[in-house]
């Protein structure tokens, strides 16, 4: 399968995926607010098991597979012996810690607040003994679907999450209709009996484990299955091992950023006078990040996991020329993209946290936190892409240095912002703080690329980015003037009016930035035109007619 249309199954599966990622998260805001206390304490403790699993197995399982994986089917056995010792290692593991991070609920909670009283704390721990449970069904999932990327079965990773998506939109709509909709938390911490919260954490821990376990159908449409093996001694885990080592040191460092940003975070609903207002915290943050993750997730990671297997090939076989000109066209994909998407969601970030909240104040906070994070779009995914490289080439140690760099200047602001900065402005500073940093990071990452493979291509990059933000910067000057036209994004306005008139007029400016800048990357960047759009065009003709 070509790239292009690798790219084009994953991309189609995390667009369905993300887009019902988007209806979950407007019935979780319908339900329980954005900027409310109990909308921030189910953040906080749905976020959770994300944050541990990442800490223990997220750069292992991410950086190292793949490379050894495409290693093992050199084996007799095309792999299987490998694959089946090393899914029965994670399985142990994974319950072992599953296990324990539940129990330890209450300190997890307390460690990634600040300042909550204890009705909250008890809140958001009763919600976290629901959710914790998830880590042990992400390890699997990404077992699973590392398995079926080695072997060049990308669909059903990205394709998986829907099924997710359906399970946790069901619990939504039947919590919804046992329990009505509360976006303001009138009722208070009070009103959270234990059948409201094990229905809405539950149902949320049920899409995952689904979304796991359905890859074990794909598993034996590729001739795999589960025969459980516990002779772990010398079956090549510790070269894996030894090379995650410095994977985990940055997943770590990583989450020691997110553990100091959700602290600060979470310290601003002590400015609350009500159950929700123009304040954004945790929750705030999470529906600005879900915004900010969907062009990376469609577009980005599509492309990156596409080229990941590629580059692991080239790099075994010392094809390094190779491997440099995939990362500048996977680099130049990437940038179409994101570069559209940014200039889209900072003009259009009022009407997008609209559809999330009602009243202006809670509209123009979670707006304010969107432009912020979009600025830093681009080099997330730059970084994201890089990485790969580095991986493909079984090299974690230097990922981990760039990260700890960008993780520096991260902690080193929040830290400072949250001794100057006002409440209603902090969450917004994190998130400028945020998109400085990678920009940082992706910089360093590209600058220590080029000290390991030479000059890889950052002049030509640089040169098609430059066409690109110009056609960007065309489409946000007629999607700004569209939306003027609209009667603009303040108080009052008729676009944030109703969640029907956001959602009409965002698709109207939409259009409009989508077709100027088409038409102005068309006359800057033909070839790349043609490769973005024109590849795309005849991918999915190719697909509709098998």
């Amino acid at each position: 399968m070509s790239i292009a249309k690798s790219s084009l199954l994953m991309a189609s599966g995390t667009v369905i995926s993300r887009l019902m990622g988007f209806a979950r998260a407007v019935l979780t805001a319908m339900a329980i607010g954005v900027t409310t206390n109990a909308a921030d304490a189910f953040g906080v403790a749905n976020q959770l098991p994300n944050n541990v699993y990442a800490i223990i197995a997220g750069g292992t399982l991410n950086a190292v597979l793949v490379p050894q994986l495409v290693r093992a089917r050199k084996h007799d056995d095309d792999g299987r012996g490998f694959i089946n010792r090393l899914l029965t290692f994670i399985i142990v593991v994974f319950l072992g810690v599953t296990l324990v991070a539940t129990l330890a609920a209450p300190a997890l909670i307390r460690l990634y607040t600040d300042g909550w009283s204890e009705p909250q704390l008890a809140l958001a721990t009763a919600f976290a003994y629901w959710c914790l449970p998830q880590l042990f069904f992400y390890g699997l999932y990404s077992l699973l679907g590392e398995v079926l990327n080695s072997r060049s079965k990308f669909g059903p990773f990205m394709w998986a999450p829907v099924l997710n998506n359906v399970v946790q939109l069901a619990g939504l709509v039947g919590y919804i209709w046992l329990f009505g909709l509360d976006p303001t938390q009138t009722g208070g911490l009070g009103a959270w009996t234990a059948d409201r919260i094990a229905w809405l954490a539950g149902s949320a821990t049920l899409g995952v484990a689904a979304q796991a376990l359905i890859l074990f159908a794909a598993w034996r449409q590729i001739g795999l299955k589960l025969s459980p093996n516990f002779k772990w001694r010398g079956f090549g885990l510790r070269p894996a091992l030894k090379t995650a080592s410095w994977s985990l040191g940055m997943v770590i460092v990583t989450q020691l950023g997110g553990l100091v940003q959700t602290i600060v975070a979470s310290g601003v609903i002590n400015a609350r006078n009500g159950a929700s207002t123009g304040i954004a915290s945790v929750a705030a943050f999470n529906i600005a990040w879900l915004l900010f993750m969907l062009p990376h997730s469609v577009a980005t990671v599509s492309i990156a996991t596409a080229y990941f297997t590629k580059m692991s090939h080239h790099a075994q076989a010392g094809e390094h020329n190779e491997l440099k000109a995939d990362l500048v066209a996977g680099l130049k994909t990437i940038s179409v993209v994101a570069l559209l998407s940014t200039a889209a969601l900072i003009v259009l970030a009022y009407p997008a946290a609209r559809v999330f909240v009602g009243e202006f104040p809670a509209t123009a906070a979670l707006g304010n936190v969107i432009i912020a994070l979009m600025l830093g779009l681009l080099p997330f995914s730059f970084v994201y892409m890089i990485q790969r490289a580095f991986y493909a080439l079984e090299d974690t140690r230097t990922p981990f240095w760039f990260t700890v760099a960008q993780i520096a200047i991260h902690v080193t602001g929040s830290l400072t912002m949250a001794r100057l900065v006002p409440a209603q402005w902090l969450v917004v500073g994190l998130a400028l703080l945020t998109s400085f940093s990678v920009l940082v990071q992706s910089l360093l990452a590209g600058w220590l690329l080029a000290r390991r493979l030479g000059p890889w291509g950052r002049a030509t990059l640089s040169a098609a980015l430059a066409r690109y933000a110009a056609a960007a910067a065309a489409s946000a000057l007629v999607g700004a003037l569209v939306l003027a036209l609209l009667g603009g994004a303040g108080s009052g306005s008729w676009i944030l009016g109703s969640v029907l008139n956001a959602v009409g007029g965002m698709a109207a400016i939409g259009a409009a930035m989508l077709a100027v800048y088409g038409a102005a990357l068309r006359l800057l960047a033909p070839a790349d035109f043609d490769t973005a759009f024109g590849g795309i065009a005849k991918t999915l003709k190719g697909i509709l007619r098998k």
